[in-house]
């Protein structure tokens, strides 16, 4: 009997034992399982901005203005950081923002979106890019519809038959249309080869000039500007950040230029059809946050603005002696004296 008790006593506090750890594995899993699922309390945000001009800028403008109206605005610090103009710059900005495990990185502008794509392939940091015209030409996304593992973003693609169509209104009698292009700038070789198959079916030239950097742009713009009728712009950052010495030379050879959006216009081009940068920006911030939030950018479609808006400076137009055609009496209009105000 005194056997029977010591063996039941020693099997109580066996099983009183086991019990305890199960309890405590619990627990620690329970613990586990809240950690992962508690929202942080700051996140670090990079900007990787390709460089500075009027569309760009607006492009970061509509990114923190999403970022500030949004439930991260109280937890947010944003690095932003200038590429100048340089994908070398960039490479190097992006590296160092992966190698601090930064939560995410906005890159405005392909160039800045190639060097922190390339930079994040070995890290869990999310890249969402702004006003890439042609993401996928750009390796950046599977398709329009479908993102990468770590990387998706907004276009700012042109609507190019839009655009013809507003320049054949201005210029009714348009034979050859120029572009300047950049020779390593994916998006605008793209442009290029749309904007030649629908100049083709309406029957008007294309004549392209192709630049590799700024120092070719002055005597690449005279060339040009001597043999069209007029000149397209597209969003190639390092013709648009030179658009003064193309204005200058086309003027000199009384040619109208063509911008593609709203700022190019307000600083000298004729007319586009254009879109609104700062709300790219802002559509870029909602994507931004939407993977904050734990969306897969592999899942996401990539972002786009699905209507442009025509805007047309009347004092250009003027200076060309062209009237405001049919159809565009509603165009946003803009004079060369609006740019010189907000300068001051």
């Amino acid at each position: 009997m005194k056997m029977k008790k010591i063996l039941a006593a020693a099997l109580t506090a066996a099983m009183a034992l086991t019990c305890a750890g199960c309890s405590s594995s619990a627990s620690d899993s329970s613990d586990d399982v809240s950690g992962d699922a508690a929202e942080k309390d700051s996140y670090t945000i990079g900007v990787i901005q390709y460089g500075s001009h009027p569309s760009l800028d607006n492009c970061y403008a509509g990114i923190e203005q999403g970022l500030n109206a949004s439930e991260f605005a109280d937890k947010i610090t944003i690095d932003r950081q200038d590429g100048n103009f340089d994908s070398a710059t960039c490479d190097t900005i992006a590296k160092n923002m992966a190698s601090k495990n930064y939560d995410l990185i906005f890159a405005i502008a392909t160039p800045a979106a190639v060097s922190a794509y390339a930079a994040t392939q070995n890290s869990q940091t999310p890249v969402i890019f702004c006003a890439v015209s042609d993401p996928v030409a750009a390796g950046l996304v599977e398709s329009m519809d479908k993102g990468t593992k770590n990387c998706n973003g907004t276009s700012d693609i042109l609507d190019l038959d839009a655009q013809l169509a507003l320049i054949q209104a201005m210029q009714p009698d348009v034979k050859t249309i120029g572009v300047l292009y950049t020779t390593s700038e994916a998006n605008s070789v793209s442009q290029l080869a749309t904007l030649e198959e629908l100049a083709a079916a309406a029957g008007i030239t294309i004549e392209s000039q192709g630049v590799q950097g700024a120092a070719d742009i002055p005597q690449a713009a005279t060339t040009l500007a001597s043999k069209v009728d007029c000149i397209n712009n597209f969003t190639d950052n390092n013709v648009v950040s030179n658009l003064s010495v193309l204005l200058e030379k086309a003027n000199a050879a009384g040619v109208p230029v063509y911008g593609s959006e709203v700022e190019q216009v307000n600083n000298g081009c004729i007319a586009s059809i254009s879109i609104d940068y700062v709300v790219l920006g802002e559509k870029t911030a909602e994507m931004g946050i939407a993977v904050l939030n734990g969306a897969d950018p592999s899942e996401m479609a990539v972002g786009t603005i699905s209507e442009g808006t025509p805007v047309v400076n009347t004092d250009v137009m003027a200076q060309f002696g062209i009237e405001l055609p049919e159809g565009y009496e509603n165009a946003e209009k803009v004079t060369t004296a609006t740019t010189e105000e907000s300068a001051e």
